[in-house]
């Protein structure tokens, strides 16, 4: 297995995500529209709530924010954005896109920091944490810059893969497996799944690299959970499932068991 790498992470993110990258094909968040409309719901209360007990525009931090398919959502519950992006064309497509916002501002993030921006009310991962090789020490981060009474929420992160039963992740990979049939990348997705099944990951190939979950087996809800709690009064863990292929959603989330999660923290102390 390979822990060690070598290649800056915003370069392996920019490899993946260059010009001409379709985020909503391989995004079930954005591709489904019950998903996709309860976690615009989750934010658009969070940001309310913020705005009520502030009066005034709460400041928002959304991390990796692609092309920017959360952001509007922010904007028009009341917040004041501030969008970070590692992959240099997709923010240089969120800044044209909101060019003429002054609500949004666009950060090409290279390292990874939360802390230049100073202290925000809100800080925001959408399909983020499992691209981060420490996502802890993110969120750990991401904690500490949020101003009391303020929040962190994160959605769409594969649950940790150990704590599920076998058959769980089986079905999970087979799904995935299964949309990539769809797109024509079918050995793409073999070659892909048998280098997970043996535990081998290839620096050569950026989606192995910038997939970071691969390597450390999911992301792990209940250590995330953990470290917010000390911050926060108020953790909720949301288990649900989630897959790429439309027809595979609708059977696997009445009878498949949950493989992806999504995390709201309020109320920081």
């Amino acid at each position: 297995m390979t822990t060690d790498i070598a290649v800056p992470m915003h370069d392996l993110q920019e490899a993946v995500h260059g010009d001409g990258f379709d985020y909503i094909t391989g995004s079930p968040h954005l591709r489904h529209a019950y998903l996709n409309s309860w976690m615009r719901d989750t934010l658009n209360a969070v940001v309310a709530a913020l705005g009520d007990r502030r009066d005034r525009a709460p400041r928002v931090i959304e991390v990796g924010a692609g092309h920017g398919g959360f952001t509007e959502t922010l904007v028009a519950a009341g917040a004041e954005v501030i969008v970070t992006e590692m992959s240099g064309p997709s923010a240089a497509l969120l800044r044209d896109r909101f060019r003429h916002n002054p609500h949004v501002s666009v950060h090409h993030d290279l390292d990874g920091r939360l802390d230049v921006h100073g202290e925000v009310d809100l800080v925001v991962y959408m399909s983020v944490l499992h691209h981060i090789p420490d996502y802890l020490a993110s969120l750990d981060e991401a904690s500490r810059i949020v101003a009391p009474g303020g929040a962190v929420v994160s959605f769409q992160d594969p649950l940790y893969y150990p704590r599920q039963p076998r058959s769980a992740v089986a079905l999970s990979r087979a799904a995935t497996l299964a949309w990539r049939v769809t797109e024509g990348e079918l050995g793409r997705g073999f070659r892909t799944m048998s280098r997970r099944l043996r535990g081998v990951y290839d620096e050569s190939i950026p989606s192995d690299m910038s997939e970071y979950h691969v390597v450390r087996d999911g992301v792990d809800e209940k250590a995330v959970a953990d470290l917010l709690d000390l911050s926060f009064d108020h953790v909720e863990v949301h288990p649900y499932f989630s897959t790429q292929g439309g027809w595979v959603q609708e059977v696997g989330r009445r009878l498949l068991r949950p493989n992806t999660f999504g995390v709201v923290a309020t109320d920081r102390r």
